[in-house]
């Protein structure tokens, strides 16, 4: 859907979308390192792609989450973000959430591929869906009149599952009937899974997310924005995005704010008008403003100020007056880094935001030699082109 944005923006937004993957990728290796003068210890100045190591943890307050991962590798900040991603491209660009929700449950969910930490926000939304999809069982049962055996029902709903997991409305009836065909050949029977299947569908809620305000709710929106950037329905497909994974008021808004400051940028408007419209949107605009007094970057400073956590009431005042001060890409990412603490997560928004205003090369946009160091780039960068450039 960037199709109503100007053609020479879309340069801007694939670098942007870039940006995203390469600051989380330099940050996992202290990630959720609480101790500023331990990663200085370990990183100095350039703490950007360390090996994650458990050793580095060592002598400083952190939780250690990412043994196993090596260096170019993403958080489960990425994985998510590359779960919508690929809804996206799937859907030609469009939100479409039982295709992002089932994704997203067979990405993360029990024989999914990914392999790594996973967040409250991930773990309650899994066992959300599985939660919404038994009560959908349940009163689809209720409301089924034919004369059924309980050996019968329960092979229908076997039968179904498959079908309302991957199809919903019209396209049920027909593939559903021939499935259930290959054990029963009654029509009744089968007129029985039909309904079975169009009513657990029709019970199957978009609102899967925890009650949950950390940065997961943020940290997926920069392909989402991509897509939606120009368009007046951006604040809805947000909140309807969001609460896949978060469903609380506050993360739905701070999300908003997020989603406006990406869409101010790869328009091309100016950083100042970006960061006060979204403003407009935070919960709390007396945190952003304080976060953008001073004349230098002082992340540490800002760190201990606000908070180093996943809670977006911390983080979010950490980007602003990261963005607000930062002249470069590198000097952003690192003083994410130096800050501490949740540093993948907030470098969804980071990332993004910096390289949409400094693009990629050059003093100040994203290095070559770091697109080159995340794992799987030319696959990540194909993809990125291909959702950017969908319609």
């Amino acid at each position: 859907m960037t199709s109503n944005l100007p053609h020479n923006r879309k340069p801007a937004i694939i670098a942007a979308l870039a940006g995203g993957w390469v600051a989380d990728a330099a940050s996992l290796g202290l990630h959720w390192l609480y101790d500023s003068q331990r990663i200085h210890e370990v990183g100095g100045q350039a703490p950007e792609f360390l090996p994650p190591k458990a050793d580095y943890f060592k002598g400083g307050f952190g939780y250690f989450a990412h043994e196993g991962k090596q260096p170019g590798d993403i958080s489960h900040y990425g994985a998510a973000t590359g779960v919508l991603s690929d809804s996206l491209l799937a859907s030609d660009g469009q939100l479409d959430i039982r295709d992002y929700q089932r994704r997203f449950r067979t990405f993360f969910g029990p024989g999914g591929r990914w392999q790594g930490y996973i967040d409250n926000p991930t773990r309650v939304t899994l066992n959300n869906l599985d939660a919404i999809e038994q009560n959908a069982i349940k009163q689809a049962l209720a409301t089924t009149t034919a004369d059924l055996s309980d050996e019968q029902k329960r092979i229908l709903v076997q039968k179904v599952l498959p079908y309302t997991r991957y199809l919903s409305g019209d396209q049920l009836a027909e593939p559903v009937r021939r499935g259930i065909n290959l054990t029963y050949h009654e029509t009744r029977v089968q007129d029985a899974g039909v309904h079975l299947a169009e009513t657990i569908d029709s019970h199957l809620l978009p609102e899967s997310g925890a009650d949950d305000m950390q940065l997961p709710a943020v940290s997926k929106l920069p392909p989402l924005v991509a897509c939606y950037s120009g368009s007046d329905e951006l604040m809805e497909i947000t909140e309807a995005a969001v609460r896949v994974t978060n469903h609380s008021d506050e993360a739905v808004a701070w999300a908003k704010c997020a989603a406006i400051l990406l869409d101010q940028l790869f328009q091309g408007n100016p950083l100042s008008a970006a960061l006060e419209a979204a403003k407009a949107e935070a919960p709390d605009q007396e945190s952003l403003n304080n976060a953008q007094t001073g004349s230098s970057l002082d992340a540490v400073k800002a760190g201990d100020t606000f908070g180093r956590t996943c809670y977006l009431h911390e983080a979010m005042p950490v980007i602003f007056h990261i963005l607000s001060h930062a002249t470069s890409y590198i000097e952003a990412v690192r003083a994410n880094i130096h800050c501490g603490g949740d540093s993948c997560g907030r470098a969804w928004i980071i990332g993004p935001a910096m390289a949409a205003l400094h693009g990629v090369g050059g003093e100040r946009g994203i290095p070559l030699s770091w697109l080159a160091r995340v794992t799987d780039a030319p696959d990540i960068l194909r993809d990125i082109e291909r959702l950017v450039n969908t319609r």
